[in-house]
């Protein structure tokens, strides 16, 4: 991800700018507070030279991004399932996993809550299917 993202600025209190290498879209991320001191501690990724700067691995091993809740778009539709967008083409949310939906808009996360019980009980490509078909008849897009 290093070759990716690149940091072209700091500006203080955790707050980063990152570069986009293929879009050149500069963006701001911060890191999370609740992951300040895992950010600290740069040794999880001291043999690691191209890895995100901000990825950190924990005692458990477990990888971590420490800019998790400000991360760049990229960052958001390369760790999702199924991108939702508005009627617009924006980004309004994401599915993770295998049945999390992100929404991103107070619209989508109204209808999630309505339409969430009757997908219940279905999994895999069922699932993905009668989401799509739901979401798709609210004016939504859903990307795979």
């Amino acid at each position: 991800m290093r070759d990716v993202h690149r940091v072209i600025e700091e500006r203080g209190d955790y707050t980063f700018i990152v570069h986009n290498h293929y879009t050149g879209d500069a963006e701001e991320v911060r890191v999370d507070p609740d992951k300040i001191t895992l950010f600290e501690d740069r040794s999880s990724i001291e043999g690691l030279p191209n890895a995100c700067p901000f990825l950190r691995y924990g005692e458990t091993g477990k990888a971590w991004c420490t800019v998790h809740m400000t991360r760049p778009d990229l960052c958001r539709e390369y760790c999702c399932r199924l991108l939702v967008l508005d009627s617009q083409g924006k980004l309004a949310g994401r599915v993770t996993y295998q049945r999390a939906l992100t929404p991103d808009t107070d619209e989508l996360g109204r209808l999630w809550e309505r339409v969430q019980p009757t997908l219940d009980g279905l999994c895999g490509t069922e699932w993905d299917e009668a989401f799509v078909r739901t979401l798709t008849a609210a004016g939504y897009r859903v990307c795979r």
